[in-house]
């Protein structure tokens, strides 16, 4: 193995250590989150967000593990985008032109991949990079054979890095400095998901997703307090006058516990009266409750409708909806195979290959994000496409994902039909007569060129053309008579004549031989 470059080309020595249980990093490994969604308020949500913005991000980490602890529908809406990828299948393919070489890389990468029990982890742990716009994995290498190849990849909590910040576009380890620590070089799998543009600490969703549930708090903790006053009967004691304040005290601790106990005493000559629940309205929290949920859903798939039922027309929204979330997966998946692309796949390349590797020649995971298309309508499309037009079977073939055949592997194909026998009738049979003249004739007008006899119709059919543009199909009909003066049939007259000259002379000549 020759010198080690990174994809810039720059070269590096490989330490095949974790990066964070150097021991200036284990104060830092030791962290706890802070929770700060407890008691958060619009003014402390936006000092936070300012925060990340200059590269600190840490508060923002820690607040978008709250929100996805906290708020299940959150936690729901992630998790389908999350699950979305973990159902593609994929592979690794050779570049373009592959040499036999690249196509064996590929192979060994396929191989390598599939048989790796931390991979499919470390594609869900990637989808933590949605909400946080980030997800770090440290890849901790080993042998297999002669080979150094990832053996795990421990995913690090979001708020153990900073930005850059001189360049706030690249991830830091915090260490205790201003700067933080470059990551190691092939140490890490770094996803970012970006959902919108900007520095690396505005990509994540939480920055969208903090006021809806900053709303939502606070409508659940006021319904929960619309619940308590208005649903429960209001309980009133009555003291005689004179009471002193251990019986004031006494008969106030048996108000408050029988509405929870059903049951309790007091001092004789004291009562107590239930009155009727007070009126109101829950409806006003839980449409705000509603609206915040519908904004968590758009944010997060782009509509409501793969979430909750909708009304007249829901079906309709609901399958455009589902085609918004789909341009959604695809467009995780292309920005999580650039990552698996430069940190999963290549180090591993580089690390093993005894010849530089050209980073342009990579082999890449491709996920399969096609969708058979209706086989019932193509059934019935096809046919009437081939009548005009050749149609590929490999176009078919992907259009509804139907894979080919290998080797001798048996294939799907339809019975013959039998032919129905008719007794009693009786088969007629006829000489098959053969007039070499005659086919000659007839094959005669196939050397005429398709531009030609194209060019010949042209002139005669522009006019009704331009009609029925014009005045549509009906209004052609009835003018046909009409703008036959226009048509210009010379072309086409010229073309004609020649043909029953020649047609006349062959027969002539036959005659003659005959």
């Amino acid at each position: 193995m020759g010198q080690i470059v990174d994809l810039t080309g720059q070269p590096f020595d490989f330490d095949d250590e974790l990066q964070t249980e150097q021991e200036a990093l284990s104060l830092v490994m030791k962290r706890t989150q802070e929770h700060p969604s407890s008691g958060i308020t619009p003014n402390r949500a936006a000092q936070l967000l300012r925060d990340a913005e200059r590269g600190d991000l840490t508060a923002q980490a820690d607040l978008a593990f709250d929100m996805e602890e906290k708020d299940t529908h959150i936690f729901s809406e992630l998790s389908k985008r999350r699950l979305a990828i973990q159902s593609l299948q994929w592979s690794i393919k050779p570049p373009k032109n592959a040499t036999a070489q690249e196509k064996k890389d590929a192979e060994m990468l396929d191989e390598l991949l599939r048989d790796a029990a931390w991979f499919e982890d470390g594609i869900f742990d990637a989808g933590d990079a949605v909400l946080k716009g980030y997800s770090m994995q440290e890849i901790e290498w080993g042998w297999l054979g002669k080979m150094r190849v990832p053996v795990a990849l421990h995913h690090r909590d979001a708020g153990l890095f900073c930005a850059n910040p001189d360049n706030l576009h690249e991830l830091r380890l915090r260490d205790g400095s201003y700067e933080g620590v470059a990551l190691q070089p092939f140490g890490w799998f770094r996803h970012q998901a970006k959902s919108r543009t900007g520095y690396v600490g505005t990509h994540g969703l939480v920055r969208t997703l903090i006021w809806s549930f900053i709303f939502k708090n606070y409508s659940v903790r006021d319904f929960a307090e619309f619940l308590e006053i208005y649903g429960l009967p209001m309980r009133v004691g009555k003291y005689p006058t004179g009471a002193t304040a251990r019986e004031k005290a006494t008969l106030m601790q048996a108000v408050m516990d029988i509405g929870r106990r059903a049951g309790g005493i007091i001092p004789m000559g004291m009562t107590l009266d239930f009155q009727s629940a007070a009126d109101g309205q829950a409806d006003p929290f839980l449409a705000m409750i509603a609206w915040a949920e519908k904004s968590q859903s758009k944010a997060i798939l782009g509509g409501t409708l793969t979430t909750d039922a909708g009304d007249k027309g829901a079906r309709s929204l609901g399958e455009v909806h589902n085609e918004v979330r789909h341009e959604i997966r695809n467009a995780d998946v292309v920005q999580l195979c650039r990552s698996l692309n430069r940190d999963v796949l290549y180090p591993i390349l580089a690390l093993n290959s005894s010849t530089p590797v050209d980073p342009r020649r990579l082999p890449y995971i491709d996920f399969d994000i096609s969708e058979a298309e209706d086989m019932a309508v193509f059934a019935d499309a096809i046919p009437k496409l081939s009548a005009g037009m050749p149609v590929p079977v490999s176009w078919i073939q992907e259009k509804l994902n139907i894979p080919q055949p290998n080797g001798d592997e048996p294939v799907f194909t339809v019975a013959p039909v039998e032919p129905v026998v008719m007794p009693g009738q009786a088969s007629l049979s006829a000489e098959d007569l053969k007039h070499p003249e005659q086919d000659a004739s007839d094959q005669m007008a196939a050397g005429i060129r398709p531009d030609e006899l194209q060019n010949a119709i042209d002139p005669v059919l522009k006019p009704l053309i331009a009609t029925i543009i014009k005045d549509g199909p009906e209004s052609a009909m009835q003018q046909a008579g009409t703008l036959y003066p226009e048509m210009d049939d010379a072309a086409l007259i010229d073309v004609l004549t020649r043909a029953i000259f020649v047609a006349d002379l062959w027969g002539r000549l036959d005659a003659t031989d005959r």
